[in-house]
């Protein structure tokens, strides 16, 4: 079966995201190193992929380390200090399918509520027709669950038809096993490949 409809993880795809960016704006690099790690860990960032507002997700988290509470705030209120602009390369991948008029939708793990200034911040985020953004559906990835969603959301293509990229395997792993075409992501270079092989560029 061809591709004909690309699918997109974003972040470390196509926007170039780490929290400890800001933290080493706020502390040294080991410190924020170790504050990623102990404190504002990714499990507890993962609340906000699944619907927790930040303000509530933060306060037990205060009520645990209320010396560091400036700084758990600060996950909210610098959210865009933990971008680093694009992935190199990868705009230009979306552009150029958008001109061969490839259909392009996006499936992420995102705090919702932070959408709309990062979509702001990073235009090519509006290219998509459609982005599944996982705390709005209270679902993520890798849950099938969410795949099944984005299919819906596409119109029920085949599986087959759909050419999706992510960096993280667990994801890749779910979304081959409900039969989606699938490359994980390294580089630009390695994604452009990829899509050209499968008829997309």
């Amino acid at each position: 079966m061809t591709a004909r409809i690309a699918l997109f993880d974003l972040g470390n795809v196509v926007v170039d995201w780490e929290p400890a960016r800001l933290y080493r704006q706020l502390m040294d690099a080991d410190s924020a190193a170790r504050f990623c790690e102990e404190v504002c860990t990714m499990e507890w960032h993962n609340a906000h992929d699944r619907g927790v507002s930040m303000v509530d997700n933060a306060l037990p988290l205060i009520e645990k380390h209320p010396d560091k509470a400036e700084l758990i705030r600060a996950w909210s209120s610098r959210w865009l200090d933990m971008f680093h602009g694009y992935v190199d390369g990868v705009p230009e991948l979306i552009t150029a399918l958008g001109q061969r008029k490839i259909p392009l939708y996006a499936l992420t793990n995102f705090p919702g509520e932070k959408w709309a200034e990062t979509a702001d911040a990073f235009p090519v985020l509006n290219d998509f027709a459609d982005v599944v953004i996982s705390s709005e559906v209270r679902m993520a990835k890798p849950d099938r669950a969410i795949y099944a969603l984005t299919l819906e959301r596409m119109g029920n293509p085949e599986p087959g038809e759909v050419f999706f990229t992510d960096d993280r395997q667990d994801n890749i792993d779910v979304a081959s096993s409900v039969g989606m075409i699938t490359h994980r992501f390294v580089t630009a270079a390695g994604l452009k490949a990829a899509l050209t092989e499968h008829g997309l560029l």
